[in-house]
């Protein structure tokens, strides 16, 4: 047996994820923790986080205050969309964003931003995400 064949092959996500994926992460510790809230990656754990969102806007935090956790549950969103229709990020300028298979562009982050101003939903934008 050669170094080759005994070494499996590694699938490995592209750089851009790399610091989505850790707000996601960190997002989900963050909920465990403080709120008692776990948040699984599942398409359904969504709604607990648009009504997360919407509880703040109601408290009024200002978007100054809240734009991180805003940043999280937004890449949370889309890692549960990168894990239910195989989406990959991208970034580009800094920004980052998700092309789904069929070769559409998602911004969760921006979707998260959108919630928090009232006209938008995490969920909706993982159901049209995945078709």
């Amino acid at each position: 047996m050669n170094a080759t064949s005994a070494n499996p092959i590694r699938v490995t996500r592209p750089t851009a994820a790399t610091k989505p994926v850790r707000w996601a992460a960190d997002t989900v510790a963050t909920m465990r923790e403080g709120a008692r809230l776990r948040l699984d990656y599942s398409a359904q754990s969504l709604w607990r986080v648009d009504r997360l969102i919407e509880e703040i806007r109601r408290e009024g935090a200002p978007y100054a205050a809240v734009h991180t956790v805003l940043r999280g549950f937004g890449a949370y969103a889309g890692e549960v969309v990168v894990r239910c229709t195989g989406a990959e990020w991208w970034e580009t300028g800094g920004e980052h964003w998700l092309r789904t298979p069929d070769g559409r562009l998602w911004d969760p982050v921006d979707e998260a931003r959108r919630c928090y101003a009232g006209d938008g939903s995490l969920r909706l934008l993982c159901r049209e995400a995945g078709g």
